[in-house]
């Protein structure tokens, strides 16, 4: 195996598989940071906040420990529904009441990503909307019993069961996975990194 094109600022298996698919090598290094909106934080501000902050706690525990400096990817997802942002579910009240309020309607998908190599720093933002049918109480609940709704923004895996309540998407699927394949290719080309 060759040597780690970047450091992924995430634990997320969603991101590493997104990485995987476009042949990227990396090397993952878990960001410690607090993921909490500021007050009247608006969600754009907060995702692009986040994933720059991320980069930046991973590069700065890069260059203290004498690693090889490599550039650094950070990114963050969020799901927001009349200006809220979702979060991920605490428990299965919690994932439930979320659903209820993605049922029937559309929602946003933001995804902020973040490179840091050497001197520069580049953020973009992938906005996607997603549209879910009409979901009942028994529907919300046998989700939950899945497992998949835990730990994900929006209590919902869109690569997982979850497409089946995706009646319409527009923007990037990827993006809505955790890490938009397209924005991300622009910003490794912007910052000289090789796109395989």
């Amino acid at each position: 195996m060759s040597d780690p094109s970047i450091y992924l600022a995430s634990s997320s298996p969603r991101r590493q598989e997104l990485l995987r698919q476009i042949g990227m090598e990396f090397e993952v290094m878990e960001p410690d940071i607090i993921e909490q909106p500021k007050p009247d934080e608006p969600a754009r501000r907060y995702v692009v906040r986040l994933a720059a902050g991320k980069a930046r706690c991973v590069a700065e525990r890069i260059r203290k420990s004498g690693r090889p400096p490599r550039p650094v990817l950070g990114a963050d997802t969020e799901v927001v529904v009349d200006g809220e942002i979702l979060g991920k579910p605490r428990d299965r009240d919690h994932a439930c009441g979320m659903l209820r309020q993605l049922s029937g309607r559309t929602h946003l998908v933001f995804t902020a990503i973040c490179i840091l190599h050497k001197d520069m720093e580049r953020t973009i933002l992938s906005e996607s909307h997603v549209t879910f049918c009409s979901l009942s109480e028994a529907d919300m609940v046998r989700y939950w019993n899945s497992g998949e709704p835990a730990g994900k923004a929006g209590g919902y895996a869109i690569q997982g069961r979850a497409a089946a309540f995706v009646s319409r998407l527009e923007g990037s699927y990827s993006g809505v996975m955790g890490l938009p394949l397209h924005e991300l290719a622009l910003l490794l080309r912007e910052t000289g990194i090789p796109v395989p």
